[in-house]
């Protein structure tokens, strides 16, 4: 691979400080215009255990932490002896030799002890190190310290003066020492161009949401969702959003119908445990046909799982969501620009359709941290809201909630408009709400019910594109994944290129409703499929 592409690791316990390091590098590499992903592999405690951060950047557009490291920053004695055995020739080690013992590296590995205590001093902040650590980073791959220092600026911006001072002086003393005793990298920096912007996958998800009009959003604390919460909940009130952080998932489904039923474009957020308890409120809206967006970051399960890592184990939950057959959409987003520039559609596909949309994600989409061009975000997306009645019309006297047509979608009027009162809940019903149960049930009522949803399913797959081949329509082999898997996918594409194998890629974004007579014929076409699932 040609051009600058290098990956940097930061490894220590929770509590050690590794996210400074890491925002630090995020906003140096976005402010030169260089392309960065980065990817936390953490436990599920508070202090301790382990914790590495990898951070890829490169002069193109990178969507994995990649599979060969650089450079690797050690906070702790834990790190080196972990990971010393994985660098090869050209890689570098930083650490702070007060604290940390290298171990034998292989030939041509660089080992770059520094003093933090002699350069900062001995009553100096532990955390100190992460500065000397970054500057040094800097120094090796051919980053100017003022860009560092700027970035220092910003990052304690919060702090005192002095903390600011202190940072900077000890970081220029890092920056300065590593110039004149280790060998830069082997790949240097490009020059500056034009800044990039840095977000989080979960931050997308929250972002996309607010520009498509989402007015109500309730969730309960479930790892790797949370992210969605804590941006909601810091920007609410500019926006104009209500935010409810509540007991548990049961009542995060119902107040997000509720809502829905209300009028409002409602959305909430959860991992599988989470969604496990939302399935019947998921049946709910679909008997009701009332419109929400449901989140599913999945992490490995079953039960408690592993709550801090990604895994694709919940499609079957979501496909089998609440009991009975009901219309619903189902998509998995293949990177955070994918979900931002989707899930304004999906809300006007559940307003269109009035039906629950389900967007899967995971923790490796939703907890990475990564670059991106602000001029491919439009904040300001078409709102369509689909046959929703705001004030009273002519139809009143004759409203049908629940009314038979061809295309399965009934007018839906906001509750309270005079004229259009209507009975709506979680039975079975006639087209005027009333519930089928309250009178001698004839199985043809509730048949011409069931179909006059499921019609809803035909205009809903003609709106949604067929999947395609992405690459040599003649390649050996297709490689086959939906969701986060895209990056991945496309880098082993890639790789798979240098080593003489043609392969190109089919990837599903739409899964319900699924595009099967087109699958089937591309699947054909193809002379040698692995599917790629996490």
């Amino acid at each position: 691979m040609s051009g600058f592409d290098y990956v940097i690791s930061i490894g220590g316990a929770a509590g050690q400080g590794i996210a400074t390091p890491g925002n630090i590098l995020a906003r140096l590499f976005a402010r030169r215009g260089i392309h960065m992903y980065a990817y936390n592999a953490y436990q599920s405690i508070i202090r301790g255990g382990h914790s590495f951060l990898t951070v890829r950047c490169s002069d193109r557009e990178v969507r994995t932490h990649g599979d060969v490291i650089d450079l690797i920053i050690c906070l702790n004695q834990d790190t080196m002896d972990r990971h010393l055995e994985h660098l090869g020739p050209g890689s570098s080690v930083i650490f702070n030799s007060d604290t940390i013992e290298p171990g034998e590296a292989a030939e041509g590995v660089q080992l770059c002890p520094m003093a933090v205590g002699e350069l900062a001093g001995k009553g100096a902040n532990k955390l100190m190190q992460n500065t000397v650590a970054i500057a040094v980073a800097c120094q090796l791959i051919g980053i100017e310290f003022s860009a560092l220092s700027d970035v220092l600026d910003f990052q304690f911006s919060g702090k005192s003066e002095e903390l600011v001072a202190a940072n900077v002086e000890v970081g220029k003393a890092a920056y300065d020492y590593s110039a004149a005793n280790f060998q830069p990298a082997s790949q240097q920096a490009p020059q500056p161009s034009e800044p990039l912007a840095v977000w989080a996958g979960n931050q997308a998800f929250a972002m996309a949401a607010a520009s498509a009009g989402v007015k109500f959003y309730c969730a309960y604390p479930m790892s790797p969702s949370t992210g969605i919460l804590h941006w909601m909940a810091a920007n609410a009130r500019e926006l104009g959003i209500m935010v409810r952080q509540v007991e548990d998932e049961i009542s995060v489904i119902c107040m997000t119908v509720g809502a829905a039923h209300a009028g409002c474009r409602s959305m909430c957020a959860t991992s599988g445990g989470g969604f496990a308890l939302m399935t019947e409120g998921v049946g709910e809206a679909g008997m009701m046909e009332v419109p929400i967006v449901i989140v599913n970051v999945q992490r490995a399960g079953p039960s408690t799982g592993v709550p801090t890592k990604t895994e694709q184990g919940d499609l079957w939950q979501v496909l089998g969501a609440s009991q009975g057959d009901f219309p619903k959409l189902i998509l998995a987003p293949s990177s955070p620009l994918d979900a931002f520039q989707t899930i304004p559609e999906v809300f006007n596909l559940a307003d269109k359709y009035q039906l629950p949309a389900i967007i899967i994600s995971d923790l490796l989409i939703s907890d990475e941290t990564s670059t991106i061009n602000p001029k491919l975000l439009d904040m300001h997306p078409v709102i369509d809201r689909g046959e929703l009645i705001t004030e009273a019309g002519d139809e009143a006297d004759n409203y049908e909630r629940y009314k038979f047509t061809d295309s399965g979608i009934s007018p839906r009027a906001l509750p309270g408009i005079p004229g259009y009162e209507h009975v709506v809940a979680s039975d079975e019903h006639m087209p005027n709400g009333v519930l089928i149960s309250d009178e001698y049930t004839h199985p043809h009522k509730r048949r011409a019910m069931m179909e006059k949803r499921q019609r809803k399913m035909g205009g809903l797959l003609d709106d949604l594109p067929p999947p395609v081949i992405v690459g040599d329509s003649n390649a050996e082999v297709t490689l086959v994944g939906w969701g986060s898997t895209a990056g991945v996918i496309q880098e082993a594409i890639e790789q798979l290129a240098t080593a003489g194998v043609v392969a190109n890629h089919l990837h599903f974004k739409w899964i319900v409703p699924f595009h099967a007579d087109e699958a089937v014929e591309l699947l054909s076409s193809c002379k040698r499929t692995i599917l790629i699932e996490n």
